[in-house]
């Protein structure tokens, strides 16, 4: 493998204009295909074999005109909403809503079947009902404004929410995250190369990809529906391996050059290695990520899908497409000085690195256990973890679905903003045998209301509505739906044939958390077995991979624990822009075990392939240790920083659940590239000494044989064996 990276590399050098003007014409079909087949974001997604998702799709089937999109238009004013000019105004908003295309229905705030209109007559709302699935066109909602300009205008304050809400909140102005990480980007880069060209080639790689990922999964939305979340994460990692793995081919490079080799060679000899680390960290990711399919769950399967597109164009243009603009610079690459920044050489004994990686070595169990410690606090409160879906009620306070909430919230109760949907299948009962179920539950305390059962044409399918006095978010909301589905709904139709159901955003939130716990350990199953597997065939070794896994989910179950103290405990949400607690995203703790899973395997073949090398050079396991951990730990910190950049830029975006993903995948990089990176692999490695490298006599013989140091002969970076006792005297304080 690494005699054709090297051919590809060299080529790529050679002939630069070739592969530059390939990727070009790759770029401009992917992006044509985009603009001509691709789709939009589709949050729509199906659960089959929940409960939840049964009563929805009976519901849509039977009573096809419940399953219409809506959007609330909220009104309120102190004054109230009964004076006849009030009245007179919401009359005229009605008017030019129904005009509005596609708008099917507009209810009226002042019916007396409501309850559309509070108690206190202060605040009410009236409903849309569109014909088109998707989002709130611009054009929609600018026609909404238009119609309720009278309302405003009799003082009475407008809110929305649903699309309409969405769509007002896509007015925010503001610099896009993804353009604040790549200007970290650029700063990092720029003190880690000093030079102004070479910090561009990663950038313009990045986003080259990126255009060519993104237009891909444009195209894929276009077949199956793809939720935005899935364009959000692939976009994340975009930018973060895209940089990353760019930075490490290129760092190769310039090694090369600076030890006199001509230009075609240096290329072909960093993609060889550097390169080679790159392909087997790069398919490690997108083993962990397809290993979503196991989830069942088919959003999940798309947005590993979406993220494995992305990965696999990041990483092939860092293989190709690098190359060839290295090629093109030639030996300019180091043009254009950056101020103030010196040149440092690869490897450097007296380097702060080194003398760290020296220190733990010479007391690994001193520092490991530390380390394990601190890891171990973080993640206590992991055991309280509450899974969820953020709503509305997670919004900015300055948002109008916020608004929208509280109002909803004071006005009616906090139960109107999730209500519960009760759905019976009849199996030939009579009507009649079902018409007091209602009532029956019109005792529970955590039942504000029930509403009128209706029945469906052919009277197979009964349902009703039931508010809770809770809010959707609220446990008791959660008890409530448990004591339905096991105790209330049981005994109002025992002696009948009913089968009844209990559908809604809580019920389905709860559904969804039980299915991903019983898939979770077939999850974790594959991607640690499947990732285990590819290290050991890179590494030749049994403990190194094992190593690996477990200090790879300490590190993730830390950043969970961090997720949960910030978003569910509150502690520091406003500095995030949070206003109090948000619970954890039913699908966020999958989805971020594969992508962190995979991106904490990167550094770890970055680093461990260093220490290989030297290991087989000289044979000294802990000099080596210290060799790898000196050699890497300035790429691979500036590789950190880029991700970490580009993760938390994600934080300052509006949604709760871009923001938990900006946070827990850059507390769980830094995790990594601090604690275990530059503690618990240093002192593993250093226990482990010379059987690190152990694997069996049968495995060696069936193992493919791969070198990440590439097939040359020459040293790239040649550093002398030290003894433990050399190690020791280049620590921190050593006399």
């Amino acid at each position: 493998m690494s005699r054709l990276l090297y051919r590809i590399g060299h080529f790529s050098g050679r002939h630069p204009w070739r592969v530059i003007m390939t990727w070009v014409a790759i770029a401009a079909a992917v992006f044509l295909l985009n603009q001509s087949f691709g789709g939009s974001a589709d949050e729509t997604f199906k659960v089959p074999g929940i409960e939840s998702q049964k009563a929805a799709e009976a519901l849509e089937d039977k009573f096809p005109q419940e399953s219409i999109s809506t959007a609330n238009i909220i009104f309120h004013s102190d004054e109230g909403l009964t004076q006849s000019e009030v009245k007179a105004a919401v009359a005229d908003a009605r008017t030019g809503l129904a005009a509005i295309p596609h708008v099917v229905a507009v209810s009226d705030p002042y019916d007396a079947r409501g309850p559309t209109l509070s108690p206190d007559g202060r605040t009410g709302f009236t409903t849309l009902a569109v014909d088109t699935e998707g989002k709130v066109t611009a054009a929609q909602f600018d026609a909404a404004e238009r119609a309720t300009e009278p309302v405003r205008a009799a003082g009475v304050q407008v809110e929305y929410d649903g699309g309409l809400g969405q769509a007002k909140g896509e007015e925010a102005g503001g610099v896009p995250s993804e353009v604040l990480g790549v200007a970290f980007a650029v700063v990092i880069l720029a003190v880690a190369f000093g030079s102004l060209v070479a910090m561009s080639l990663p950038i313009v790689v990045a986003l080259v990809a990126i255009l060519i990922g993104f237009s891909a999964i444009g195209v894929m939305s276009g077949l199956m529906a793809v939720p935005e979340i899935a364009t959000i994460v692939a976009m994340m990692l975009g930018l973060g391996i895209g940089i990353d793995y760019a930075l490490f081919v290129l760092t190769r490079h310039r090694q090369n050059l600076a030890n006199g080799m001509p230009v075609p060679e240096a290329v072909g000899r960093a993609n060889s290695t550097a390169g080679l680390s790159v392909l087997f960290a790069g398919v490690t990711v997108i083993v962990a990520i397809t290993g979503l399919q196991l989830s069942g769950l088919r959003m999940l399967t798309v947005i590993g899908w979406a993220s494995a597109i992305m990965v696999t164009v990041t990483l092939l243009a860092a293989l190709t497409l690098l190359p060839a603009m290295l090629g093109l610079a030639g030996r300019r690459v180091n043009n254009l000085r950056v101020p103030f920044v010196k040149p440092k050489p690869a490897y450097n004994p007296k380097s702060k690195s080194s003398r760290w990686s020296a220190k733990v070595v010479a007391q690994p169990v001193r520092y490991g256990a530390a380390a394990l410690a601190l890891l171990g606090v973080l993640a206590v409160p992991v055991f309280s973890m509450h899974l969820g879906f953020p709503d509305a009620g997670n919004d900015a306070p300055t948002s109008t679905t916020r608004k929208s909430y509280d109002l909803i919230t004071e006005g009616f109760g906090p139960g109107v903003n999730g209500p519960l949907q009760v759905v019976i299948e009849m199996n030939g009962t009579d009507p009649s045998e079902v018409g007091g179920v209602g009532p029956a539950l019109e005792d529970d305390p955590g039942i504000a209301s029930v509403g009128a059962v209706e029945l469906s044409p052919e009277g197979d399918l009964a349902a009703f509505a039931v508010t809770p006095t809770t809010s959707p978010q609220n446990a008791k909301t959660g008890e409530l739906v448990d004591r339905l589905r096991q105790d209330l709904l049981p005994d109002a139709v025992r002696g009948t044939d009913a089968k009844p159901m209990v559908t809604g955003a809580t019920a389905l939130s709860a559904d969804l958390a039980t299915q991903l716990q019983q898939r979770m350990l077939w999850f974790l199953g594959a991607v640690i077995g499947l990732s285990f597997i590819i290290l050991m065939i890179v590494f030749r070794s049994v403990l190194v991979p094992l190593k690996a896994a477990i200090l790879n989910v300490l590190s993730i179950g830390a950043s969970y624990g961090v997720l949960v103290a910030i978003f569910q405990w509150g502690w520091g949400a406003g500095l995030i822009g949070l206003d109090g607690s948000v619970p954890i995203m039913s699908l966020a703790p999958m989805l971020m075990f594969a992508v962190l899973f995979g991106l904490s395997m990167d550094y770890e073949v970055f680093l461990l392939s260093r220490v290989r090398e030297q290991f087989q050079r000289h044979g000294d396991a802990k000099a080596a240790v210290v060799e790898g951990v000196g050699s890497t730990a300035r790429v691979i910190t500036s590789a950190a920083l880029i991700m970490i950049g580009v993760f938390g830029a994600f934080i300052l975006m509006d949604e709760a659940t871009t923001k938990l993903f900006g946070v827990g995948l850059s507390v769980a990089v830094i995790l990594d590239v601090t604690l275990v990176r530059m503690v618990l692999v240093p002192a593993a490695m250093s226990l482990l000494g010379k059987h690190a490298w152990w694997l069996p006599g049968w495995l060696d013989r069936i193992l493919p044989d791969i070198h990440l140091e590439g097939d040359a002969a020459d040293d790239l970076l040649a550093v002398p064996a030290r003894s433990p006792a050399d190690l020791a005297a280049t620590a921190p304080g050593a006399r």
